[in-house]
């Protein structure tokens, strides 16, 4: 039966692998423990994840046993289900799960670990974050050398500055623009109601890096993807919420940044304006289709997207 689930989990499919895990038997948490034993990764990984979503203290203290046995492992294997349990501890509400993910903050080797494994980390931690965090997050700062910590370094920002603060920290262009997608790479996790309002000030910086971002494949560029994708991932909710002036600062941004030198900050223009794009976008969509089938299908579906949303739009209601 769990092979049906671990399928899931390893195709991506986190619905579907919800859906078997419901069907593991009276006693699912006791299948789960017994996968953490497999040799398979995958299967491991598949267990964290089952484990997470069964939640409760139980689990928690469970997947931290099993995060320190895959420390030990030390292998590629053990990465990725360290992984798998970073992220599982990170959806568990009970303050063990939390307390957990401090100790595996607290035993990061400095000069071994992996800027990625340091990212799942500040995720989970911003997901579980509490008052308690920052003491221990920049005490792990004073250890790891940058950009390792880099993410870290965005989630003390995060931690440590209210929304209002936030706002005016976004807005001064004294803060280096790194620092910034630091924040949003962060906020990828979860955009809580109270920083909604800031994503403005995010929009309008970002519109002041879009001829630098045109241009170069630096820190405006990758500030710019960051901003992207954090809205792609909340677009449903977000995208709504901005306010008109964000909202056409936001859709000039990724016009100007369709024809950027960085291929995949292009293409994340080009998708942002599947959300924001009004039809006199078209043109510029069809003078950029690239020759290449699969990149011109980026255009092709974002062009649908948008003559669909304008045809839905009513008379005198469309928005920039």
């Amino acid at each position: 039966m769990w092979n049906a689930f671990v399928d899931a989990y390893h195709q991506g499919d986190e619905a579907r692998a919800r859906e078997w895990l419901r069907r593991l038997g009276a006693k699912p948490r006791v299948v789960l423990e017994a996968m953490l034993e497999n040799p398979d990764a995958i299967v491991r990984q598949a267990a964290a994840f089952g484990l997470g979503e069964l939640g409760g203290a139980a689990s928690a203290r469970r997947l931290e046993r099993q995060l320190a046995l895959e420390e030990a492992r030390g292998d590629h294997d053990a990465a990725s289900v360290i992984e798998a349990i970073t992220e599982a501890l990170g959806r568990i509400a009970d303050t063990s799960a939390r307390a957990g993910l401090l100790r595996r903050l607290e035993r990061l080797p400095g000069s071994k670990v992996a800027p990625a494994d340091v990212n799942t980390l500040a995720r989970a931690l911003w997901r579980r974050r509490h008052p308690e965090l920052s003491p221990a997050v920049q005490r792990t700062l004073e250890r790891l050398c940058m950009p390792t910590a880099a993410s870290l370094r965005g989630l003390a920002v995060l931690l440590e500055t209210s929304p209002e603060a936030l706002r005016a920290w976004v807005e001064d262009a004294g803060v280096p623009i790194e620092q910034k997608a630091e924040v949003l790479t962060v906020l990828e996790e979860e955009v809580p109601d109270s920083l909604v309002p800031v994503l403005p000030a995010f929009i309008f910086t970002a519109s002041a890096q879009a001829s630098l971002a045109l241009d170069q494949r630096g820190d405006a560029s990758y500030y710019c993807e960051r901003l992207f994708i954090l809205l792609f991932l909340h677009a449903e909710r977000v995208l709504p919420a901005l306010p008109a002036p964000a909202r056409a600062s936001l859709r000039a941004v990724a016009r100007t940044l369709v024809t950027a030198k960085s291929q995949r900050c292009a293409l994340r223009a080009v998708t942002m304006l599947q959300f924001v794009g009004r039809s006199e976008d078209l043109a510029l969509l069809e003078a950029h289709r690239p020759e290449d089938e699969t990149l011109a299908a980026v255009f092709d579906d974002v062009a649908r997207a948008v003559r669909h949303r304008e045809n839905q739009v009513p008379p005198g209601g469309a928005a920039n």
